[in-house]
């Protein structure tokens, strides 16, 4: 069970957290999980560059290691890069001393102030660990979930989801990963066909948080 928008109580609860942005000008933060990967990262690279769109990526650090010509692809064409663990860890089942080496391991080949917690799922314990650490470490949730790692849900239900939730300012989650091909590949395409067509730009979080 999962919500595609993020609740306003929610957003308030964990204040500290990044949901959002409220740009100067119609503007969507685009963002991309799990990666990176071969075939995946290359298509959504490829799609963002037809658009002169600049977008988030939130990488795994082990797959960095076993792709360092796509990551280097990624930091080349622009993009900003987020930590999202060496191991893709869930904080809520993991020691706080193991999910902060784990990240700290992540950061050695990504070097970002920027953060994801895998699932969205991280104690308050290791929020504060994190900023200990790093007390410019911005942790980024998201406004609009879509969907796309969901294999029972269909292309055009996801494409739905992202099209009724997203607005200026939206951080929007989506994932270069084998599990959400089948989904992103339908959606994205079209999502930023519709998106370009409203007037709408692509920004890189590390410009505004």
């Amino acid at each position: 069970m999962y919500l595609v928008k993020s609740p306003r109580l929610l957003k308030k609860y964990y204040s500290s957290l990044v949901w959002d942005v409220k740009p100067d000008k119609p503007c969507i933060y685009l963002t991309f999980d799990d990666g990176p990967i071969p075939i995946v990262t290359p298509f959504v690279l490829n799609i963002l560059q037809q658009y002169n769109a600049k977008a988030t990526f939130f990488c795994i650090g082990d797959n960095v290691s076993k792709h360092p010509d796509i990551f280097n692809q990624v930091k080349n064409a622009g993009h900003a890069i987020g930590n999202h663990t060496y191991n893709h860890l869930k904080g809520w089942k993991t020691a706080d001393n193991i999910y902060i080496e784990n990240t700290l391991k992540a950061d050695e080949q990504l070097k970002t102030n920027l953060f994801r917690p895998p699932y969205g799922r991280i104690k308050r314990s290791q929020i504060k660990l994190l900023k200990s650490v790093n007390p410019d470490i911005k942790i980024i949730m998201w406004d609009v979930l879509s969907g796309d790692f969901d294999i029972n849900l269909s292309p055009e239900k996801c494409l739905q989801n992202v099209l009724k939730h997203t607005e200026s300012g939206s951080i929007v989650v989506f994932h270069d990963s084998l599990k959400a091909f089948d989904r992103l590949e339908y959606v994205l395409p079209r999502a930023m066909e519709v998106w370009s067509g409203k007037g709408f730009e692509f920004g890189c979080l590390n410009y505004i948080v």
